[in-house]
Formats: C-alpha cells, structure tokens, sequence
C-alpha cells in the first residue's frame, strides 16, 4: 500500500500517517554518553591517574578549538573540507545513482557493467591518490575525485539492490490499476525504492567525510584533513583531537541536513518506528 505512494494513507485512528516528533529528552540523551567520559577523563588527568600528554583533557582540546575559532583558523579549514564533501558528494552520488538504476533495470547491463564495478570498488581508497594526481595534479580536481569515488559505491550498490529487490507483488498491483510506464515508474517503482536511495546517500555522505581526510592529506593547504597532518607533524595531539572533534560535528550536521532534506518524499511510509 505504502509503496504505491498514496496521499490519502491512514492510521490506525483513521488520521494521516505522520512520524511521531522526537521528544526533546530522548535527543538529548544522545549526548550524555560523551559528555560522561569527557568529564571522567577530566578528572582522572585532574587527579594524576592519567597522563594527558598524548590525550589531552577536555579543558585542552576546548581551549584549543576556541583558539583556532578565535582566529578564524577552523572556519576557514572547515569550509575548505565541506566545499570538497559537497562536490564529491554531488558528482559521486548522480554516477551511482544512474549507474545503479540502469544496471538494476537492465540484466544486459548489469552483466556488462556490474563485474567490472565491483573490482573497482575492492581498491583500498589510498590507492587512487597517485593515479588522480598524475591525471589531474595536486589541486582541488583530485581530491574532489577521490571523494566522488567513495561516495560513487554505496550509492550504486543500494540504488541497483533496491531495484532488483522491488516486490513482484506490487508491480501486479499497479498493473491492475492498468497504470501506464511512467504511471507505474512514479507512483510504484520510485517509491519502492526511495528508502534504500536515501539510506544508501546517507552512507555515501559518511565515507565522502572519509575520504575527504585521504583527499587532503594530497598537498592540501587549507582543510580539517590538513590541520590533522599539521597536527602531527607539530606534535599538538590537542590540535588531532580538535580536527577529529570537528570532522565529527560536521558529519552529523551533515547527515541530520540530509535526512531533514529527503524527509517530506517519504511521508507516504507508515512504519513500525512511527508507533513507537
């Protein structure tokens, strides 16, 4: 029924079908894990029990995120990094969604295509870098390359797999409402598989995040990637930790904009989650 995409689908009270909103408790709980062991670390650095030379305190890494905010140092490596993600992402995530769908469509393409796509994707990421940058030197075209190709696979794999997978039963039901091609493609096809296709972007968002930090260590002069090799190279573990603090918030901001975004197009599921 959901997969038909109906407007008018209804609940068990007989109202529209809608996501219960996330209580405020719930979402703040998330934060709790974290925050306990920063403070646990805290103390146990304040007190002797830990040496924080190699893992700095909280109070540290903190001072030291404020100082490159301060200066204006994270704004400019943070955008440097997102500007990259979001290329990558873009280029990478419409090759594997065209991809995926003509080699989940058509069994003649998939014969063609999906070997030879599969082997590619076997190739540790780090592998790409010398071959990019003697195709397309040290400058930003690589690196938005390399991310591209990490996004490119999960976006492909669930595109093809959430096409080959579509029920049987219910492309008999949309042929009984004698829906036409594009009839039967929007209103069958396309919902069917818009829950994988927005799971398999999110994954593709994360390794675009992953990859990015392969992608900058490739001569970059300006990126969170970079202030991790910068951090390293200083020996400022305080700096590493600031990096990959702030490569985490960027992906969770990232990913939960990319949820809130694609949303609305599956308002038609009624699933389980929402009764819970």
């Amino acid at each position: 029924m959901s997969a038909l995409g109906l407007e008018t689908a209804a609940n068990e009270e007989g109202g529209p079908a809608r996501s219960r909103p996330r209580r405020p408790g719930v979402a703040l709980a998330g934060f709790a894990l974290p925050v306990l062991l920063a403070i646990l670390w805290e103390v146990a650095v304040d007190t002797g029990l830990a040496n924080g030379r190699l893992m700095p305190p909280p109070s540290v890494v903190g001072a030291t995120l404020w100082g490159l905010a301060s200066s204006g140092e994270l704004l400019t490596h943070a955008t440097a990094t997102l500007w990259r993600v979001a290329a990558g992402f873009g280029l990478g995530a419409a090759a594997g969604t065209l991809l995926g769908a003509i080699t989940g469509a058509l069994p003649v393409a998939r014969g063609i295509l999906d070997p030879t796509l599969q082997a590619l994707r076997a190739i540790p990421s780090i592998a790409w870098v010398p071959l990019f940058i003697l195709w397309l030197g040290i400058f930003e075209a690589s690196k938005v390359a390399l991310i591209a190709v990490g996004v490119f696979f999960p976006v492909y794999l669930g595109v093809a797999a959430a096409i080959q997978g579509i029920d049987r039963k219910i492309v008999e039901v949309g042929r009984v409402f004698r829906l036409g091609r594009l009839a039967m493609a929007r209103r069958v096809l396309l919902p069917a598989i818009l829950p994988a296709w927005i799971t398999a972007l999110r994954s593709g968002l994360g390794l675009g995040f992953m990859f990015v930090v392969a992608a900058e260590i490739m001569g970059a002069s300006e990126g969170l990637g970079y202030l991790l090799v910068d951090g390293q190279q200083l020996g400022r573990p305080d700096t590493i930790i600031a990096a990959i603090i702030s490569f985490a918030v960027l992906g969770k901001l990232a990913d939960g904009l990319l949820v809130a975004v694609t949303r609305p197009v599956l308002a038609w599921q009624d699933t389980a989650r929402d009764k819970l």
